[in-house]
């Protein structure tokens, strides 16, 4: 039999995330395949570097929790095709989350409103959920 989990089980995995994260955490949007791990060195070029709000995610629900406020918006600093992203702490180097990016529709972990990014242009996250397993 596969292990299940209660509502409320997953649903406080799913919120101990942003607080393992914390405040103010850092999304990079970049060019490339994410590297093996979070642990791995960070690969590709920055193309947008998104500041968090404190509560930047909403609270889980259903055993699935995502980014509050989306969509959300920054100017592109590179010129390239989104390929992946990472979720950092407020130090930008401590790597708590990754994974592929999307256009909106696409099924990427994230999805942004367009992939091929020129310097100077609006970027917008318009997805991201994290889903715990276990029903």
């Amino acid at each position: 039999m596969t292990m299940q989990l209660s509502v409320a089980v997953r649903n406080a995995m799913l919120d101990a995330v942003e607080t393992a994260v914390g405040t103010a955490a850092k999304v990079e949007i970049k060019t490339g395949a994410p590297p093996a791990s979070c642990a791995a060195a960070a690969t590709g070029t920055i193309l947008a570097s998104f500041t968090l709000a404190s509560d930047w995610m909403a609270a889980a629900s259903s055993g699935s929790k995502a980014f509050s406020g989306v969509p959300l918006s920054i100017t592109a600093s590179n010129t390239g095709t989104a390929a992946h992203f990472r979720v950092y702490a407020s130090d930008g180097t401590t790597c708590h989350i990754q994974g592929t990016i999307t256009a909106t529709g696409g099924g990427g972990d994230m999805t942004i409103d367009n992939t091929s990014i020129n310097s100077g242009q609006t970027v917008r996250i318009t997805g991201f959920t994290l889903t715990q397993s276990g029903a």
